[in-house]
């Protein structure tokens, strides 16, 4: 059964924007009027209207009003879609730079350096009596563990020159880093950082994402720093 608001407009002479096929008409109705609705009503307002008894020229200039600040959201709409398209472009055009580059990421998977061992970073939520950071081979064996002792709460670097316990060479990795912060008998939440090389870049919903060996994508805005 057609609403009101359909025979309000069928006596206009007005028929829906896009509404061709009745069923789909019932099913999935226009709840809105576009611009061309809009200046459809007005003109049959003045075809239609007593001309013993004319529209005010108050609600005209109202409607009118409407009508251009219809007319200007559209339009600003638009802009602002173009100003992000734009942005979007350029942002991507920035991260391209980065391939080849090493960033710092949060993730706990890292490879060694050209010249040995690696660098990287625990985020401490709060103070920490004491740190530690367990390097481990692929296989869980833990090559070396670093004592960086008490910390305040930030971002704290290590440096992990690739030698094992027993002096000898680790490799190149992959490399997994795991940190224990304690304050006390109480855990510290952390977050580890690592360096990572930039394979490639993508664009996901308008935004850059990085593809980093051993952490995967990660997007341009959590990028802690740039080698």
């Amino acid at each position: 059964m057609a609403s009101s608001f359909d025979t309000t407009l069928a006596n206009l002479g007005i028929a829906r924007s896009g509404a061709t096929d009745p069923q789909l008409t019932t099913r999935n109705a226009q709840q809105t009027l576009d611009q061309g609705d809009f200046l459809s009503l007005m003109t049959a307002q003045l075809k239609n209207q007593d001309p013993f008894e004319p529209v005010d020229n108050t609600a005209m200039v109202a409607q009118m009003a409407q009508f251009s600040s219809l007319a200007g959201i559209t339009e600003m709409s638009s802009t602002l879609k173009a100003i992000a398209d734009k942005l979007g472009a350029s942002g991507m055009t920035d991260a391209a730079a980065l391939v080849g580059r090493t960033v710092l990421a949060e993730g706990n998977v890292a490879y060694g350096r050209t010249t040995g061992g690696l660098q990287g970073g625990i985020e401490l939520a709060g103070d920490a009596s004491e740190l530690s950071v367990a390097i481990k081979a692929a296989d869980g064996t833990t090559l070396r563990t670093l004592d960086l002792g008490a910390q305040k709460a930030g971002t704290v670097t290590f440096d992990w020159d690739g030698k094992t316990e027993t002096g000898a060479a680790a490799g190149d990795g992959p490399f997994t880093i795991v940190p224990t912060a304690r304050n006390g008998a109480a855990a510290v939440n952390n977050k580890t950082l690592v360096w990572a090389p930039v394979s490639s870049v993508s664009l996901v919903a308008g935004e850059p994402v990085l593809t980093l060996p051993g952490i995967g994508q990660v997007k341009s805005s959590a990028i802690r720093s740039i080698g």
